[in-house]
């Protein structure tokens, strides 16, 4: 499989300029050029950088210029600490991951569309001179998995766009069904060979995403560990999560759940990225502060593990905050052994 060079090991600064207080008081101080320094020292080589439209855009489209200083800022540090970076468009105007329910009608609005791409168009034009260490990521997550040829479209005339500016930047796309590694096959034969294949994976989501308040289904009190019985682990996704989630135990017979599991589901994904000739990223991945420390540590292990087999790079969620933040209290405990595991 071709490998992602530079992008191995890396961070997520989720939470910075994307779901976030959309204020100058929260950007300046959530981030610093300390945290790069910080994260540099852990041996990792890249960071992924979330950012929303509102960053850079007021409602009517109208660039703001003072957004775009806090990507520079980024690129700078980066720069200065020889890590590589990947700009993730977190939310697009009309689109967000975790608004489904208001964001049906980009794929149908052809004026939301085309300021997407014009976005992308401005920010090719700035950054696309950086090319030796800054990638792009078209857009996060992509829940609906009965858009999958819509987004293929929508992509492709995307990165049409950014390559009359920035035509050697590595492009990331991801598919449907939040970027599910069971998606990567639906998406189109890349464009060129700098495109690559990105998947999200938080599984099994009922360990990874246990107590989450923000899943309708979930009991504030649930806890699960890992590894697990196969069993026990589809018997309570059933009960605590959105049936989608069944998805991907579809045709695997294990006993237990474990780095085997993660293997069988990446399998797909590889021979599709061997077959085509192009990298496969993983760009999120991680466990919510709620699970033990002891189970998060094993799960970290087992999936670095196949990581490392198949030469897959990868970008860990989270840096701080978001519920998921190694550096946060919670895993203290365990902080020094996860980041040798990233």
């Amino acid at each position: 499989m071709k490998d992602f060079l530079g992008y191995k090991k890396g961070i997520n600064l989720g939470g910075w300029l994307s779901q976030c207080v959309n204020s100058k008081k929260h950007y300046d101080t959530f981030i610093k050029e300390n945290d790069i320094k910080e994260i540099k020292s852990w041996g990792v080589d890249h960071i992924r950088v979330p950012i929303s439209y509102e960053l850079v855009e007021d409602e009517e489209g109208v660039y703001i210029e003072d957004g775009f200083k806090y990507i520079d800022k980024t690129i700078k540090w980066c720069n200065k600490y020889e890590l590589n970076l990947i700009i993730d468009l977190h939310k697009t105007a009309g689109y967000s991951f975790d608004e489904i329910e208001s964001s049906v009608t980009f794929f149908e609005n052809e004026n939301l569309q085309k300021r997407f791409i014009s976005l992308w168009k401005e920010l090719s034009e700035r950054y696309g001179k950086y090319n030796e260490f800054v990638s792009f990521e078209l857009l996060n997550e992509i829940v609906d998995s009965d858009v999958a040829e819509k987004w293929n479209d929508i992509a492709n005339k995307a990165i049409v766009e950014i390559r009359k500016y920035a035509p050697y930047t590595k492009i990331l796309i991801g598919g449907v069904r939040n970027n599910c590694v069971s998606s990567v096959k639906m998406l189109d034969v890349p464009y060129d060979e700098n495109i690559v294949y990105n998947f999200h994976f938080y599984e099994p989501t009922i360990f990874t995403h246990q107590s989450a308040y923000w899943i309708k289904e979930m009991s504030e009190n649930f806890s699960i560990s890992y590894p697990n019985y196969f069993s026990e682990i589809k018997d309570k996704t059933n009960k605590y999560l959105p049936v989608q989630h069944d998805e991907i135990f579809e045709g695997i017979t294990i006993n237990k759940f474990d780095k085997k599991f993660f293997e069988i589901v990446f399998s797909e994904a590889i021979q599709v990225a061997e077959d085509r000739n192009v990298p496969l990223y993983c760009g999120e991945y991680g466990v919510i502060d709620r699970a033990d420390v002891t189970s998060t540590l094993k799960w970290y292990a087992d999936i670095n593990s196949v990581f490392e087999k198949y030469n897959i790079g990868r970008a860990a969620w989270n840096y701080k905050g978001k519920d998921f933040g190694i550096t946060d209290e919670h895993y203290k405990p365990i902080f020094n052994n996860i980041i040798k595991l990233l």
